[in-house]
């Protein structure tokens, strides 16, 4: 019985040394050398380096002069990095059908001269409710309400867009696509607005 146990303890202290500091210590070092970028949470300073938010998590722009991300079911107010996840809601659910239709006449009152249907993405959640991207066209489509609030040129603010569209990873996963905190510091840079 004594020898039993005595291997157990041994087994449990191995295990947990090399499970528990050794391969976290090794796995960090090595993000730490080959990422240090996306590592560190991929966050944007401005140039005083105050963090304006991270690349990886979308957060919420109210303003009619910024683009807006998708809606977020992450937390109880939305885009909570502490509590990130989807809404559980399927297409046949009422409470599912009835935030729609209120979105959907939000985003309408909000974009007078709109240029065809709302896409898609600005009426749904994504499955972390903190996706930081949308599409080029869910982009394109809030492009006459940003230049009318911030009184520019509509070409204008669609060559940033095109400017900052992310094309596929290795050339064939995923949908083209635009970080919109990046895409809305971009609007920022063009006025000369500092952050």
């Amino acid at each position: 019985m004594k020898k039993a146990i005595h291997i157990a303890l041994r087994t449990t202290i191995v295990t947990f040394v090399l499970t528990g500091l050794l391969y976290p210590f090794v796995v960090t070092g090595l993000a730490q050398v080959l990422f240090p970028w996306k590592a560190n949470g991929s966050l944007v300073t401005n140039q005083k380096g105050q963090v304006l938010g991270s690349e990886l998590i979308a957060q919420a722009f109210r303003s009619p002069a910024y683009f807006q991300p998708r809606p977020s079911a992450a937390g109880t107010m939305g885009y909570d990095a502490t509590s990130s996840g989807g809404s559980n809601l399927g297409p046949t659910s009422k409470k599912m059908q009835d935030r729609v239709v209120e979105q959907i006449k939000e985003l309408e009152k909000n974009n007078p001269e709109m240029p065809g249907s709302v896409p898609v993405e600005l009426l749904t959640t994504s499955g972390s409710g903190l996706d930081p991207h949308i599409s080029p066209q869910a982009a394109l489509w809030q492009v006459p309400r940003i230049a009318q609030a911030r009184k520019i040129k509509s070409e204008q603010i669609r060559a940033i867009v095109q400017a900052n569209v992310e094309g596929r990873q290795l050339g064939f996963l995923g949908e083209p696509r635009v970080n919109v905190l990046l895409l809305n510091l971009a609007l920022d840079r063009l006025q000369g607005v500092e952050k």
